[in-house]
């Protein structure tokens, strides 16, 4: 964003997650993401992320959405400038790591944190994006989160996206920027960027992963599937 004169509007996003959840190495492959062409970043190979400083928060990004162009602002939590909690998000993305279940756990907290600071009016609802990090490290073990588990949990926490990425392979980066995108541009429309009826938009990779949201569908309703072509 060069400056007011651009009169470009602004979405502000709060990252929000446990510590050592890959928030910061997110935000790094998104900038990584715009100085890449897309096929490179869906399907290239490993490259070394050039991790984007707290210090230098808000971290700016430009975007069109619907034939509009305006900037993404987006914060996390270990912002020096600014407590995240006196900011006032126009969505919010919570974020845990795959591999690590205390971080999906922690997310409870922090949705209630969200409610707690960000909506305080009567019927106020701030739209809320949930990420799973990390892709490349789940694992067939006790401890697994499968995707149906998270898609379950985004449910309950009332999310209105959930989406999986690696920000270290670049797998889905460029479908969670996307996703992530498209909700923030629809914040600046009349509808507003929640889902109607209380549904839940998730992006999925695989059959195996289509499959298990079709099969919560069965039971809850409120899935909209998005499929990679």
């Amino acid at each position: 964003m060069e400056g007011p004169q651009d009169n470009k509007e602004v979405v502000t996003i709060l990252v929000l997650g446990d510590p050592g959840c890959g928030k910061s190495t997110f935000l790094s492959a998104i900038k990584n993401i715009q100085a890449r062409p897309r096929a490179e970043t869906s399907h290239g190979p490993r490259r070394q992320l050039d991790l984007l400083r707290d210090s230098d928060q808000p971290f700016l990004f430009d975007i069109r959405f619907s034939k509009k162009s305006f900037t993404l602002e987006l914060y996390d939590t270990a912002s020096p400038n600014q407590h995240w909690s006196t900011l006032k998000p126009d969505v919010v993305l919570l974020a845990f790591d795959i591999s690590n279940r205390e971080t999906l756990d922690g997310l409870k907290k922090w949705r209630h944190d969200v409610i707690r600071y960000f909506q305080r009016g009567i019927g106020e609802r701030i739209p809320v994006m949930m990420v799973g990090l990390k892709r490349d490290l789940r694992k067939e073990d006790e401890s697994i989160i499968y995707p149906q588990e998270s898609y379950r949990i985004a449910q309950e926490l009332r999310c209105d996206r959930y989406a999986e990425c690696s920000a270290v392979t670049g797998e889905l980066m460029a479908e969670t920027f996307e996703d992530l995108a498209r909700l923030a541009g629809m914040t600046t429309t009349e509808t507003g960027g929640q889902t109607q009826g209380g549904a839940l938009s998730v992006y999925v990779n695989t059959p195996h992963e289509a499959i298990a949201a079709c099969r919560l569908y069965e039971y809850t309703k409120v899935l909209l599937i998005q499929c990679k072509e």
